[in-house]
């Protein structure tokens, strides 16, 4: 059976936390650029939602951990019973204009520019940035395979949405809709690709042409 190659770009993906705003994805992002990530949620926190805690010299810097929250969330002790997740990099300004997450990041927090009564370092601003977050515990939505995360990176699955639109699934066949596409290799050129890829995806990055053959 003869199958047609052709490109598309990852879709906007539903929400799967509250509190993600396009982040990594919609930004130097991944395959997840278009899509709100298919692991991406998409929510702003506003500054009433973000209160910082005091555990770190930075609002959630790298290393510390975030509460279970989404739309509103603050800093927790990573030891601690309120603790689901870790930042794993963490920049100023947009997720649009800053650095790519990591390739196995679950999800993106957005924080907002804030002026509150007292934050870490005592100068009454926590400025506007984004984090990358792991989870403490599986599942890890951001690994290859794992059916989510804001970027879309080797080894994730997809099905198609037609008008050259994909969404990225996981690869077990565990969620909602089943795998159609696995991306095997991330190239600098289509024409890198091998032969047996059926479906070409936007990556992003410094290897933005994902090679994805049926499954």
């Amino acid at each position: 059976m003869r199958v047609r190659t052709r490109w598309v770009a990852p879709a906007t993906l539903a929400a799967v936390g509250a509190a993600l705003l396009t982040g990594c994805q919609s930004a130097p992002g991944g395959a997840a650029e278009e899509r709100g990530r298919a692991s991406g949620e998409t929510a702003k926190v506003t500054p009433e939602a973000v209160r910082p805690s005091g555990y770190g010299a930075e609002f959630l810097g790298v290393d510390e951990c975030s509460s279970f929250g989404r739309t509103s969330f603050t800093e927790a002790s990573c030891a601690g019973e309120r603790a689901a997740a870790r930042v794993i990099a963490r920049h100023d300004g947009t997720a649009r204009d800053g650095p790519r997450c990591p390739a196995t990041t679950d999800f993106v927090l957005h924080i907002s520019e804030q002026h509150p009564s007292s934050d870490e370092d005592g100068d009454g601003v926590v400025p506007r940035g984004y984090a990358c977050m792991r989870h403490l515990q599986p599942p890890h939505p951001g690994d290859p395979g794992g059916g989510g995360g804001p970027r879309t990176i080797v080894g994730d699955c997809v099905y198609d949405l037609g008008d050259g639109r994909v969404r990225e699934t996981a690869c077990d066949g565990d969620a909602e809709r089943e795998p159609e596409f696995e991306v095997t290799k991330a190239v600098d050129d289509r024409s890198e690709c091998p032969a047996s890829t059926a479906l070409y995806v936007r990556l992003g990055g410094a290897s933005p042409v994902g090679c994805a053959r049926p499954v």
